[in-house]
């Protein structure tokens, strides 16, 4: 089983966009119609040029409306994108910061392959325990702790989740430093926390 850590994982496919000329009533029906705050704006490439939202529409568009407004003269720019191998923290750091609720996803090309929400980001928190648990083993055993160590038994790691938090033990080489250990873990998507309760370090 694939465990969600980057954006691609996670983000919707079926995007609604919209194109540079698209009319102010084309715009507005498409947000109104898949209720949506916002749309990507689309070159006649595929690359995403700017976002048009609620907010934009509300803001520039005159009362009576006016005459060739198009999603040109209506989106933000430069867009907010993220590209689809940004891990999820990343993205969800991304979004804090502009304070969005999507972000569209490109390639890299800067073509709009996707789109990444809020609730798609915090799906990764619905995890199992035993999930969690299962993935930060394999993400320390792999990448910190040689294969050799462990086949030998000098490497008993346990890993515990409870609720998101996960506990580490057992025993690891003196070499293997804890706090990376921690980082690793805390790395992992939908991990709340980390801890460690070592009986041993073995030298």
């Amino acid at each position: 089983m694939k465990h969600p850590r980057t954006v691609d994982d996670v983000m919707t496919h079926a995007v609604v966009s919209v194109g540079l000329d698209a009319p102010v009533k084309e715009v507005v029906s498409a947000i109104s119609r898949w209720r949506i705050s916002a749309l990507p704006v689309l070159s006649p490439e595929g690359r995403v040029v700017g976002v048009v939202s609620e907010a934009d529409v509300m803001g520039k568009v005159p009362g009576e409306g006016r005459p060739g407004t198009t999603a040109r003269h209506l989106m933000s720019v430069p867009a907010v994108t993220v590209p689809r191998g940004a891990t999820i923290p990343g993205a969800a750091r991304l979004m804090g910061r502009g304070h969005l609720k999507r972000l569209p996803v490109v390639d890299d090309d800067g073509r709009l392959v996707g789109v990444v929400s809020r609730g798609d980001l915090l799906k990764v928190y619905l995890r199992s325990d035993a999930e969690l648990a299962e993935d930060v083993r394999h993400e320390l055993l792999t990448h910190l702790i040689p294969e050799g160590e462990a086949a030998e038994g000098e490497t008993m790691l346990t890993v515990r989740a409870a609720d998101g938090v996960v506990t580490l033990g057992g025993h690891v080489p003196d070499s293997v430093s804890v706090n990376l250990l921690l980082q690793l873990t805390r790395a992992v998507p939908g991990v709340v926390d980390a801890v460690a309760e070592f009986d041993t370090r073995v030298p």
